[in-house]
C-alpha cells in the first residue's frame, strides 16, 4: 500500500502561493466591488491570423496582450494552473523574427495565443489536474497535441484551471480552488468565463461528457467536439484512460474550422480516412431534433433557442421534416459514463490523503442521487470483470444509432430511459458542436405550462426555472 505524502493541504497551499508569485506585480488589479460587466467582443482568429501575416502587430504583442487579460480573469475567478510568461513570450519572439528574416508566414497559426486544458502536457511543467499527489510531477517531454500546436506556429501561453476528478461542473479542486473563490461574478463560474474575459482567442481542451459543450452554451462560445480519436491524444495526462475526446472552444465557427483543419492537415492520421471535406457537398442535410431527454425537459428559454435553430436551418434549405429523435427507441440508459467505478478518482486522492471535494460525494446539498436510475447503477458497479463486456455493449449501443439513422418510419418501443443530453453523444461517438442562439427573455420565455414531471430531477429543474423567470 502506497503511503500518502505528508500534509496535502500545506502542499496545496504551497503550490497555490508559487502560482500567485508567478503573476508580474504591475499585472496586478484591485478587485472590484462593482458587478463584472459581460465583456463579449473579441477579434476573431482568422483576423488575428491575417494582421499577424501583414505584421500590423508582433506575436510578442499578441501574447502579452492576451496574457495580460488571462492574468485579469484569474485574479477575479482562479481560471488558470500554470502561468509560464517568460516562455510563451520566448516562443513569439522566435516566430517573429523568423518572419522578420523570411519576409512570409509558412506556418497556419503563426502568432496565435492558445490556452491548454490542465491536460496536455508540456516539457518542464506541471500536469496536477486537480490532485494533490500530482504536485511536483513535471512533464519530460510535451504531449503529441502540444508539439503539433508548435509545428503550426501556435503559442500555447496558459493551463486552464479543472476540477478534481474532472467531473465537475464548477473548477474546484483542493490545490487551485474553485473559480469562483475570489469574487462572485455576475455571468457564470465556469472556467470558460475567461473565454468572455476575452482572456484566450482560442481554447483545446477535452469532453468527456460536457466539460467543454455545457460551459459553452452558458458563455456564449462555439465548441467542436469531433469524435473520439480524430485528434491526436498521445500524452495527455488523465485519471480516466479510454477517454479521449480533444475539443476547441472559440467566438466563431470559423475559428473552430481553422483549428480543426490546421490540426488535420499535419495528416496525425491517415490522410484519406480523415480528410476535411465540406459535409453533404453543398445538398440538404437532415437533423433530428431532441426535444426531450425523458429526464429533465428544457426550459422554455432552451425550447425558443431550438425552434429558432430549427427555422434558421429551413430558411437555409435543409429538409424540413426533422424527424423527432425519441429516446425511447433505443436503450440509451446503458450509457456507461464511468466504467472504471470511480476507482480512478479515489485512488489518486489515497495517494495524498486528500478528500474528495464535496461535489463527487453520494449526497451533496441534501439532493441525493436516485440511485434506482440505471444509468447512476452505471457508476457505483465492480469495473474490472466487465471490462470487456462494456466493449460489447457499447458496440451494440452505437449500432442501436445507425439502425435508427438507417431506419424507416416504425412504432415506438415502449422502453423507459435515463440519461443526460451531452453524455448520451459521448455514449455514440457523435461529432457534436454548440452554437450560441440566442438569451432568456423573462418577457418572452414565460413559465412552462403544468405538465407531469419525469422524475425528481426535473420537478427540481422546472422549480429552479420558475424562480429564475419571477425574478428576472
Amino acid at each position: 500500500m502506497t503511503t500518502p505524502i505528508p500534509d496535502w493541504k500545506a502542499r496545496c497551499a504551497a503550490r497555490k502561493q508559487q502560482q500567485e508569485t508567478s503573476i508580474p506585480s504591475e499585472w496586478r488589479i484591485k478587485l472590484p466591488d462593482i458587478e463584472m460587466r459581460n465583456v463579449m467582443h473579441i477579434v476573431d482568429v482568422s483576423e488575428l491570423l491575417a494582421k499577424l501575416r501583414s505584421s500590423e502587430f508582433s506575436a510578442e504583442e499578441l501574447v502579452i496582450a492576451f496574457y495580460k487579460q488571462a492574468i485579469i480573469a484569474q485574479q477575479l475567478t482562479n481560471c488558470l494552473t500554470e502561468i509560464f510568461i517568460d516562455q510563451a513570450v520566448e516562443v513569439a519572439r522566435e516566430l517573429d523574427q523568423i518572419l522578420k528574416n523570411t519576409g512570409e508566414v509558412v506556418r497556419p497559426l503563426h502568432g496565435l495565443p492558445v490556452s491548454l486544458k490542465d491536460q496536455f502536457t508540456m516539457r518542464g511543467l506541471e500536469t496536477i489536474m486537480g490532485y494533490a499527489a500530482w504536485i511536483g510531477e513535471r512533464a519530460e517531454s510535451d504531449c503529441v497535441l502540444v508539439e503539433t500546436l508548435y509545428q503550426l506556429g501556435a503559442v500555447p501561453f496558459t493551463r486552464t484551471n479543472v476540477p478534481q476528478t474532472l467531473m465537475g461542473g464548477e473548477t474546484s479542486s483542493n490545490v487551485f480552488w474553485s473559480d469562483n473563490e475570489s469574487v462572485q461574478p455576475v455571468l457564470h463560474p465556469w472556467r470558460l468565463f475567461r473565454w468572455s474575459m476575452k482572456g484566450s482567442c482560442l481554447g483545446v481542451g477535452t469532453d468527456i461528457g460536457g466539460s467543454l459543450r455545457i460551459p459553452s452554451s452558458f458563455c456564449g462560445l462555439y465548441t467542436l467536439r469531433p469524435s473520439y480519436e480524430r485528434l491526436p491524444y498521445d500524452g495527455a495526462a488523465n485519471a480516466l484512460e479510454g477517454q479521449e475526446s480533444i475539443s476547441s472552444v472559440a467566438k466563431s465557427v470559423s475559428a473552430l474550422k481553422t483549428f480543426t483543419k490546421a490540426i488535420l492537415d499535419t495528416k496525425p492520421m491517415s490522410e484519406e480516412a480523415y480528410k476535411l471535406d465540406e459535409l453533404g457537398g453543398g445538398k440538404q442535410l437532415c437533423f433530428g431534433m431532441m426535444w426531450d431527454n425523458g429526464v429533465v425537459k428544457p426550459h422554455p428559454p432552451l425550447q425558443r433557442a431550438m425552434r429558432m435553430f430549427k427555422e434558421a436551418l429551413q430558411s437555409a434549405g435543409h429538409l424540413g421534416k426533422f424527424p423527432f429523435l425519441d429516446v425511447n427507441d433505443f436503450p440509451h440508459q446503458e450509457t456507461i459514463f464511468i466504467a472504471n467505478g470511480g476507482t480512478d478518482d479515489t485512488e489518486q486522492c489515497r495517494l495524498s490523503g486528500e478528500p474528495l471535494i464535496e461535489t463527487m460525494l453520494p449526497e451533496t446539498g441534501g439532493h441525493p442521487p436516485q440511485l434506482e436510475m440505471p444509468f447512476v447503477k452505471q457508476l457505483v458497479g465492480p469495473p474490472r470483470l466487465r471490462f470487456w463486456r462494456f466493449h460489447r455493449e457499447k458496440r451494440e449501443l452505437r449500432k442501436s444509432h445507425l439502425d435508427y439513422w438507417q431506419s424507416n418510419c416504425s412504432i415506438n418501443r415502449d422502453r423507459s430511459t435515463d440519461s443526460f443530453y451531452t453524455n448520451l453523444c459521448n455514449a455514440m461517438d457523435y461529432t457534436t458542436s454548440v452554437l450560441p442562439v440566442t438569451f432568456a427573455d423573462a418577457t418572452i420565455d414565460v413559465k412552462a405550462s403544468p405538465h407531469e414531471f419525469h422524475n425528481q430531477e426535473d420537478e427540481a429543474m422546472n422549480h429552479l426555472c420558475r424562480i429564475f423567470m419571477e425574478n428576472s
